[in-house]
């Protein structure tokens, strides 16, 4: 099993930190968002460790299986309709 590496999310609002915590811990990142920001309000120390990790952690990997390839040779199947043809 391949060992999971926080890193930077691609689902991002600011810089993708919030939602790389949600990926590594595995919960959902609008509710840790919420979280967040309802304790950085009351907490503003959570702010300045916010900024620091945006700069220290690093950006997600660049493979992924989701990603399309610049040569994409995939065949377009999606049926055209001709407006003649009424």
């Amino acid at each position: 099993m391949a060992k999971k590496q926080l890193t930077k999310s691609r689902d991002k609002v600011i810089s993708g930190v919030i939602g790389g915590f949600a990926e590594f811990f595995g919960i959902d990142a609008t509710l840790l968002r919420i979280i967040f920001a309802t304790v950085a309000f009351f907490f503003f120390p959570l702010v300045i460790l916010y900024i620091v990790a945006a700069v220290v952690m690093p950006e997600p990997s660049s493979h992924n299986r989701y990603e399309y390839r610049d040569n994409d040779d995939r065949k377009d199947v999606t049926p055209h309709r001709y407006d003649d043809d009424i």
